[in-house]
């Protein structure tokens, strides 16, 4: 399995780079440019000082000569400038643009920037909210109708071949809360617009593909919101902690994420990557609870215990994954989830915001209404 990865990965990694090559110049093309637009500006002053005086007398003609010469003589200062954007990917600057999400409270305060560090997030704290569990869920209440009259509208444009989408990757460790944000979040909105994927071990058909391709067969279809218990990430975090691949192949996973989120935001999919934050001593209390409790048998695994003993470990590979894969048009946000209450509250909002960003309206009709009123009346 890791060779194939490997070999995949590695063919990914040389493509990345060929097309790299392809679409950039060298810094010795910009300077051949910059040198052209002087020699063409050289040229063009010779010529002027070689022209003809104009005759005494010609006041009106005179006047108009700087204006006529300033039309004639090239633009250094605009070719340098056209210089310094040689190789320059505009396509992807607009991309940015186009998808940079609407930011309001949650969306801005727990969105991954340059400098964040996961070790001196309290796990416990409750940022943009000040209030209880009480008032949390009571928001929750009071937006959860606006969020399900948002998610039918982006339902109703499912049928539009460009129609928007939308991808919530949902990571963390384990007993973080993953299953609440899909029971209180997912599943206070319309189960028919949503495609919930969690994945689990790669099978072994899936083995025999790059890392990415069963990641890429569940993206959502336009119109849906797509749920990831888990994703792509796996693949740099399980399989760095454990060594199940090597170290020059997880680390190209990074660019070949990026690469991948990158071209699926170009095909109208937005992508909220949450990340839930525990520390190590509310782990332990949930695990406890779990085998006190023989109602929470079921979501105890031995395994879990096996995890917690490479927790420094995991802490050092979601650092390294939220400051490699967080984007301008693919962010992370970090939740602290030791309340569990907040976490569910925060990832609605988060949810919301992006959806409220959309500004989405109902579809036209594509029949017409008053013939159709008419049809029905004579049945």
């Amino acid at each position: 399995m890791g060779k194939n990865k490997d070999n995949a990965s590695a063919k990914a990694d040389a493509d990345t780079k060929s097309k790299k090559r392809d679409d950039e110049l060298t810094s010795s093309d910009k300077k051949k440019v910059a040198e052209q637009a002087s020699e063409k500006a050289a040229k063009a002053k010779a010529k002027a000082e070689k022209a003809p005086a104009k005759k005494k007398g010609s006041a009106k003609k005179a006047s108009s000569k700087p204006a006529t010469e300033a039309a004639k003589k090239p633009k250094k200062d605009e070719a340098v400038k056209a210089a310094k954007k040689v190789g320059k990917d505009k396509s992807t600057k607009k991309l940015k643009k186009k998808h940079k999400a609407q930011l309001s409270d949650f969306t801005s305060v727990l969105k991954v920037t340059p400098g964040f560090s996961l070790a001196d997030l309290d796990a416990s704290g409750t940022p943009a909210f000040d209030g209880d569990q009480k008032k949390a869920e009571k928001l929750m209440r009071k937006t959860g109708q606006e969020l399900a009259d948002l998610q039918e509208r982006l339902y109703a444009s499912e049928r539009h071949p460009d129609g928007r989408s939308v991808l919530l990757v949902v990571q963390g460790m384990d007993t973080s809360g993953k299953g609440g944000i899909m029971r209180h979040v997912i599943g206070s909105i319309d189960p028919q617009g949503v495609e919930l994927t969690s994945f689990k071990a790669p099978t072994k058909e899936e083995q025999a593909h790059p890392f990415l391709w069963r990641i890429r067969n569940a993206l959502p279809k336009p119109g849906y919101i797509g749920v990831f218990d888990r994703s792509q990430y796996e693949d740099v975090l399980i399989v760095r902690v454990h060594d199940l691949v090597s170290r020059p192949v997880w680390m190209r996973r990074y660019g070949q994420i990026n690469a991948f989120e990158e071209s699926t935001v170009a095909k109208n999919t937005t992508i909220i990557k949450v990340m839930l934050h525990i520390d190590a001593d509310e782990q332990k209390a949930r695990l406890a609870e779990r085998l006190d409790n023989p109602e929470k048998f079921y979501k105890f695994n031995p395994g879990d215990l096996k995890e917690r003993a490479y927790w420094p470990e995991y802490q050092d590979a979601y650092q390294a994954v939220l400051e490699r894969t967080s984007t301008d048009i693919a962010p992370w946000f970090v939740v602290p989830a030791n309340n569990k209450w907040y976490a569910r509250l925060a990832v609605q909002q988060l949810l919301l915001e992006h959806l409220r960003s959309f500004d989405l309206t109902w579809p036209e009709a594509t029949f017409d209404v008053e013939e159709q009123k008419a049809a029905l009346a004579q049945l």
